[in-house]
């Protein structure tokens, strides 16, 4: 591949990307590279998409699976202290897309800002939960959003402002841009009492979940008033594996790695699932993970 010379020797090859996910299996990107500034990143997406190669953006990793083969396109990850960083605007805090959720919401504490408690536990980047409208306890982040600031895939930045957004369960139309920071608007809050609430909130996690093998988080979303969990139990899914891959015995929404399972064992236990799901409830799951393949 000739690559403008400014990011020839920036993107680099066959890059293993087991290790960069919370699953840990996956395969190899055939291109790579870590963006410090937006000046690359746009560079490198005028291009790709002059070039026809598919892009693919990663952040922590936390809520994709990715295909065993090598994966065909660029893979993406803004590494730049620019894209994590954080600062306080009175009760707002704006924040870059890459930023971890555990480094924004103990930051927002730290500063006496409430609101985020409920993100405590979940991994992942700002701009990972903003495109999936990341959430629990019956609250989302789209809630606390008052702007993106984003790049499309034609390297064009745009401000985009809460009604621009579209925020719904596990969804938002932030899909189509990479993001590069966002405002969230917070309330002013006591740190003591702030911290009692995300420590709450983690142990309640931890305690739903009950694991620490390598994950992607829950694999289905919700259907309406059921939980994919307890859909997947009442069939009686728990425990059931395909290789070193194996449903969890305590949530049966999460599909763990007992250390060398691969993509194909993974999805061998979603298509199980929702085929089994299916049959007995006629409901159809869908996926809240991204499939990279």
């Amino acid at each position: 591949m000739l690559w403008p010379k400014s990011l020839n020797k920036k993107i680099k090859t066959e890059v293993k990307l087991a290790h960069l996910t919370s699953f840990k299996v996956g395969g190899a990107a055939r291109f790579f590279f870590e963006v410090k500034n937006i000046k690359e990143l746009r560079e490198a997406l005028i291009f790709t998409k002059r070039a026809g190669i598919q892009v693919f953006i990663l952040g922590a990793g936390s809520n994709i699976l990715v295909g065993d083969s090598s994966l065909d396109g660029l893979v993406i990850k803004l590494s730049g202290k620019f894209f994590k960083r954080v600062h306080r605007k009175g009760a707002c805090l704006e924040a870059g897309g890459a930023l971890k959720l555990n480094h924004l919401i103990l930051y927002a504490k730290n500063n006496g800002l409430s609101g985020l408690e409920f993100l405590a536990g979940i991994p992942g980047t700002l701009g990972g939960a903003l495109a999936g409208n990341a959430g629990a306890w019956g609250k989302s982040i789209g809630a606390q959003v008052k702007e993106v600031r984003v790049l499309d895939y034609n390297g064009k930045l745009k401000l985009l402002s809460a009604k621009d957004l579209k925020f719904s369960y596990r969804k938002s139309n932030l899909n189509r841009h990479v993001i590069i920071s966002s405002k969230l608007k917070l309330r002013k809050g006591d740190k003591d009492a702030i911290g009692l609430r995300m420590r709450d909130y983690f142990l309640l996690r931890n305690k739903a979940q009950g694991n620490n093998l390598p994950n992607a988080g829950c694999i289905f979303k919700n259907p309406g008033k059921n939980t994919a969990g307890k859909l997947i139990d009442a069939c009686g899914l728990k425990g059931k594996a395909k290789g070193d891959a194996f449903i969890s015995k305590v949530h049966a929404n999460f599909i763990l790695n007992k250390g060398n399972a691969s993509s194909k064992d993974i999805l061998f236990l979603m298509d199980l699932t929702q085929k089994r799901v299916r049959e007995r409830f006629k409901i159809n799951l869908e996926p809240e993970i991204k499939i990279w393949k």
